[in-house]
């Protein structure tokens, strides 16, 4: 153990230098979700519930533009271990087709029918009103979300990591700001409650996409491509991306539907336990930030060194992270078990509430080390190496088989506590360890792909 941990500092320093900032940005992005909640919560559980409702459409699109461009940041990787810098900018147009087409079609759902989507949620006549409110407007920033997301992604990839979380920065003190300003009427402006909050993101959005475009092409950075570079791919180009990637947003999309039902069952147990479960997942995703950047850190080194041709420093390096990841998760879920009191004590909510969220953060606490090996297995790992179709298939075999019916089962059949409900959801991680030990240990998932293109 101490051989694989120690004694290699240039795998040390790269691994800092590109998990930091990534981890940095996601801190950035669940900190202004986390502001959004504090904000919105100082008017009510309904106003918190209205808000998480609306958000699922958005925390949707999100994981479908994850899928497109982790996808594309598979071949990203390898074509960067590669050289390749105009294969890198086909793809990045691809990976913009596909986001900004999909954002639309977000858009106009949220536009068009925003009470229906938020009647899949909840019965509660007030969420939908407020939530509907609030997803129509947000949803103008759908599309310059995709925007960002696919030139973040491939800055990540291409030795630039630090550069979005300084954007995602600026975009989280503009949101900051506009939240306090616009929420509770501040500086003569009129007090706007969750339309104020909703307004706040779209302008943060707009800066966030705005300092991107302005700074990549300003500097002539590698996804500063032009028009014909993105779009100069043929069919044969395209079948190869889509055969890698089609699995992988395949994948992002079954997940997010099944994560999308279990706050459909949430969401029938009632409004005081929509707001336990986003007050907790809120802070869950604070907490998981670093193993995020851990877990794409290792996707792009791992995918670097396969691109290069070097197999076996790629084993190495998914070796090393899949042991140093749960390790140090265990010190994070001792925090976080540790600091429930402190962290719920910022909410103005029931104690029933109160209490609901605490039991559940205590078993988050006890189950991170399963979920941060599978996120490092899955995103870090077997799909860095082109693996993606067995990723689907363990991923949709977890969420559909175990955690979705053990959901409405527990929730709407057995009436068991939310937090029990939440224990049984999980257990789907235990499944996804015991298929992913051996496919990893296999090193089947290991696959060049861009040696002929």
């Amino acid at each position: 153990m101490k051989k694989l941990l120690f004694g290699d500092k240039s795998f040390y320093i790269s691994l800092v230098s590109l998990a930091m900032p990534i981890a940095l940005q996601n801190f950035i992005s669940s900190a202004l979700n986390l502001v959004d909640t504090v904000m919105i919560g100082q008017l009510g559980e309904a106003e918190i519930a209205a808000v998480a409702l609306a958000n699922q459409i958005f925390f949707l699109l999100i994981l479908f533009l994850f899928g497109i461009s982790s996808g594309a940041g598979i071949f990203h990787a390898q074509f960067w271990g590669k050289g390749d810098v105009p294969n890198i900018r086909k793809v990045l147009g691809i990976s913009l087709v596909g986001g900004i087409s999909v954002a639309l079609l977000f858009t106009i759902a949220s536009l068009v029918i925003p009470r229906e989507l938020m009647g899949l949620f909840s019965q509660d006549t007030r969420v939908i009103h407020m939530g509907s409110a609030y997803l129509r407007i947000v949803s103008l920033s759908f599309i310059m979300t995709a925007v960002s997301f696919c030139y973040s992604f491939t800055l990540r990839c291409t030795g630039k990591a630090g550069l979005p979380t300084y954007i995602s920065f600026i975009a989280l003190i503009a949101n900051t700001l506009l939240n306090y300003v616009l929420i509770f009427g501040v500086l003569g402006f009129p007090s706007l409650g969750v339309e104020g909050a909703a307004i706040a993101t779209v302008i943060a959005r707009v800066v966030e996409m705005v300092l991107m475009l302005v700074i990549v092409y300003g500097r002539k950075l590698v996804p500063a491509a032009s028009f014909k570079e993105m779009l100069d791919f043929d069919l044969s180009f395209v079948k190869r991306f889509l055969n890698t990637t089609t699995p992988v947003i395949l994948n992002e999309i079954l997940w997010s539907v099944g994560i999308t039902m279990y706050t459909v069952a949430y969401g029938r147990m009632g409004t005081g336990v929509l707001a336990s479960i986003n007050i907790a997942s809120t802070v869950e995703r604070i907490a998981l930030v670093l193993f995020m950047g851990m877990a794409n850190a290792c996707a792009v080194l791992v995918g670097n060194k396969i691109g290069e041709g070097d197999e076996k420093t790629a084993f190495l390096y998914a070796k090393r992270l899949i042991v140093l990841g749960p390790l140090t998760g265990i010190v994070m879920g001792g925090i976080v078990i540790g600091a429930s009191d402190w962290i719920l004590s910022i909410y103005k909510v029931s104690e029933v509430v109160y209490n609901d969220a605490k039991y559940i953060l205590m078993i988050f606490g006890l189950l991170i080390a399963f979920k941060i090996f599978n996120m490092i297995n899955v995103v870090g790992i077997l799909r860095s190496g082109g693996d993606t179709t067995f990723c689907l298939i363990m991923d949709t075999a977890g969420i559909w088989l175990i955690a979705v019916p053990l959901a409405f089962i527990g929730g709407l059949v057995w009436s068991l506590p939310v937090y029990i409900v939440y224990l049984l959801v999980n257990l789907e991680e235990v499944f996804k360890i015991a298929l992913g030990i051996p496919r990893f240990i296999s090193g089947k998932w290991i696959n060049n792909l861009v040696k002929h293109m």
